[in-house]
């Protein structure tokens, strides 16, 4: 185990023992409120245990099944030396402690067994994988119900199942999350170990699930009571979207004033709405846009038509089922050379619209840029994309990419806005997550759980925390600019498209071990309502100026609140 890593886990364990003091020391009898502050710093404290008992074992199992084979010691005494050695450590102690505080707090908090993310009656056979991923491509012929011990949030589903629990604990507004919902999925965490188990054991057999209270209650059932009707099969049958090819426009770049359906996609569309919409105490980032067909543009020129020439190679392969094509076209399209006409109206758009031109800074930055923007167009043969558009039914060949360029607010907070409830699809409710630092360690896969809160349209100063932040580690960044993938094959009509695509921050961000216990968000309450009051209120205005729920992401920034973009919720 590398030394920074283990100074890393060293540091998050001080201060989440240091938050332990701080929690104890405002302990009320029988508060729920304190409670969920609580489990939250135990919910840090195991992440640290698995990720140190991941990492010791990582490094002491080698060594043991090298002596193990030198001594003929038995492979069941080998393959299980390095847990025995783990288990006889304090952290064996502090587990048995977590989990022994755990279904207390829980019971405290009223928050029961189960955390129902996506709330959903369904039936299906019994199946169990160790991780959701490895799984995602896959289609079942039957209806099914997986229990996925790791599922990180970035994963698709796969096709036939009708529903996902895990112990894992990816964030209610995670990629996987906002997927499940839009795909009538049931998808839940189980808190409960024993009853998880007992689940395993029904591998293979039939069972219906029923939502009570935003629990879940699980009955064995037999065969032929499972319908096989097309609800069952909704992942498979239910989507009807289509996409448009869009054409390129002559322009290599844009500004916002230009943007349009026919140039940029949603996302670029949206900026272009609220600039001109959101009062002034809520603030959009500059942006500027490479449009659609820029990417084919590009490879059409004569110093790539050796890679273009590649590309259309590859794909024909990929077209022909062979995934593992689709790396060494993104490899290809790294190699890309920009022609100077984009390279010149990209940094006239940019300092135009008040953004830093890399360039200005140097070759070099203007390089990392270029590198950035290559790796937005990219990601259209990514995986995941490719084959959740194949199943999908869309048409990738009219799949086009334009990037969306944004500057980087540095931010304190980062933030994600649903303003119809998605946990009980009450639309007079706002549900947001808001996490320390940059979104990314919200939206995508990093361990742990965001703050929560829920807030009625009605009184909005009035917002109640439904959960307390458990991850350990924040992200951070200078200013900087992004580039964001904004596809046509995005926001589609029952089709959620976000999220498949990748966006690039021109410089990386510092990964930070968060501090808790000195943080204003939750030691001091004015603050905190002042700051999710603000977030909430400028979720209900975004809603009402498009007519209909939104899914909002933004940040906040000595106190103030910017939007960087907003969608229609699924």
């Amino acid at each position: 185990m590398k030394t920074r890593e283990i100074a890393i886990q060293q540091r998050q364990h001080v201060l989440d023992t240091k938050d332990w003091y701080r929690v104890s020391e405002v302990y009320k009898p029988n508060d729920a409120q304190w409670a969920l502050q609580a489990k939250a710093v135990l919910d840090r404290l195991q992440l640290v245990v698995a990720e140190r008992s991941i990492a010791f074992h990582t490094k002491i199992q080698p060594t043991v099944q090298y002596l193990g084979r030198l001594l003929a010691v038995p492979k069941r005494a080998i393959d299980t030396s390095a847990e025995e050695l783990i288990r006889a450590g304090s952290a064996a102690t502090l587990s048995a402690l977590i989990n022994r505080f755990n279904p207390v707090l829980r019971k405290v908090a009223n928050l029961g067994c189960w955390q129902v993310i996506s709330p959903v009656e369904v039936g299906g056979f019994v199946t169990s994988v160790n991780e959701l991923i490895t799984v995602q491509n896959k289609v079942y012929k039957k209806p099914t119900v997986i229990i996925a011990t790791k599922v990180t949030g970035e994963e698709e589903i796969p096709d036939g199942v009708v529903a996902v629990l895990t112990p894992d604990t990816p964030d209610i507004l995670s990629h996987v999350s906002i997927r499940a919902r839009n795909c009538k999925v049931c998808f839940a965490t189980c808190y409960d170990q024993n009853l998880l188990r007992n689940l395993k054991l029904k591998e293979g057999k039939a069972v219906s699930i029923k939502i009570k209270s935003m629990d879940l209650i699980i009955r064995d059932i037999s065969a032929s009571e499972l319908s096989l009707s097309s609800s069952v099969f909704s992942s498979i049958l239910r989507r009807t979207s289509t996409l448009k090819r869009k054409t390129f426009r002559g322009k290599y770049a844009v500004s916002v004033e230009e943007f349009t359906t026919e140039m940029v996609g949603a996302k670029s569309c949206n900026i272009r709405f609220l600039r001109e919409r959101v009062p002034s105490w809520i603030k959009i980032p500059n942006s500027v846009a490479l449009p659609f067909g820029t990417f084919e543009a590009v490879l059409s020129e004569n110093i790539n038509k050796d890679i273009a020439s590649r590309v259309i190679g590859l794909h024909k392969s990929v077209s022909g089922g062979d995934l593992t094509k689709l790396k060494e076209i993104q490899t290809a399209i790294q190699q890309m050379r920009a022609p100077l006409s984009l390279k010149n109206e990209l940094a006239s758009k940019m300092r135009t619209s008040r953004m830093s031109w890399p360039g200005d800074q140097s070759e070099e930055r203007w390089s990392l840029a270029w590198q950035a923007i290559k790796r937005v167009w990219a990601s259209k043969w990514n995986e995941r994309a490719y084959v959740s558009c194949r199943k999908a039914s869309l048409n990738m060949d009219n799949l086009r990419m334009a990037v969306l360029i944004q500057e980087v607010i540095c931010a304190d907070y980062a933030f994600v806005i649903h303003t119809k409830n998605p946990l009980s699809g009450d639309e007079s409710e706002i549900y947001a997550e808001i996490v320390k630092g940059l979104g990314e360690s919200l939206v995508s896969a990093y361990p742990g759980r965001a703050m929560s809160f829920i807030t009625r349209k009605n009184n909005l100063k009035n917002p109640i925390i439904a959960s307390y932040p458990s991850k350990n580690i924040g992200l951070f960044s200078k200013p900087s600019i992004i580039f964001r993938s904004d596809s046509n094959g995005e926001d589609l009509q029952g089709y959620a498209g976000a999220g498949l695509y990748d966006s690039v921050i021109l410089d990386e961000e510092d990964k930070v071990v968060l501090d808790y216990s000195t943080d204003r968000l939750l030691i001091d309450k004015a603050f905190q309502v002042s700051v999710l009051s603000r977030i909430a209120e400028a979720g209900k205005i975004i809603e009402t100026l498009y007519g209909c729920p939104q899914d909002i992401e933004g940040v906040v920034k000595d106190g103030v609140i910017h939007v960087v973009q907003a969608r229609p919720q699924i």
